[in-house]
């Protein structure tokens, strides 16, 4: 396994729309054990391989809290069935806006079907922490991001914040 650099908003591979995975393999067995290294050590509870640079209809979520044995799911081609007719506001933050949080309204729970590691089809129901995550990946594959869902001037705050830090980090 290996770790992958996460992309870094503004950066424009962000915005690109992924493309749904056509072989379940072992190059994308690989890359999902790669992706969950890579959150592990991020640290994060979700990624999107778009997030890595692989325009591909993958992502990885573990919501196993550290003193937890870990519960990765990787998830291929998710495709929503079904939404609640309610929303909720949560507070998110992302691997590729460090340090960055706002608070996002979606719907309360969600209902997908994807592929597994082995190509087997599933379907999960979920509310709470992990549908907001679910929903918060599945917006990467189709290259929204989570501050796309807030207003222009926090969006705009929060754009500007990274790339100060990015010009910061750069003069050292």
């Amino acid at each position: 396994m290996a770790l992958l650099p996460i992309i870094h908003a503004p950066d424009p591979r962000l915005k690109v729309k992924s493309a749904p995975v056509e072989k379940v393999d072992a190059s994308i067995a690989k890359l999902l054990d790669d992706m969950l290294q890579t959150m592990y050590a991020a640290p994060g509870i979700g990624l999107a391989a778009i997030q890595v640079g692989v325009p591909k209809r993958l992502l990885v979520i573990d919501l196993a809290k550290d003193d937890e044995p870990k519960q990765p799911l990787k998830i291929i081609n998710p495709e929503v069935i079904d939404l609640a007719e309610t929303d909720k506001i949560w507070e998110e933050g992302c691997l590729s806006l460090p340090e960055q949080y706002a608070e996002v309204e979606r719907p309360e729970w969600v209902e997908i079907k994807y592929l597994d590691e082995t190509g087997a089809e599933r379907r999960l129901k979920a509310d709470g922490v992990l549908a907001v995550c679910l929903q918060h990946e599945m917006d990467h594959l189709d290259g929204i991001l989570f501050v796309d869902h807030i207003s222009a001037v926090k969006r705009n705050m929060i754009l500007r914040k990274l790339v100060k830090q990015r010009r910061m980090k750069a003069t050292g």
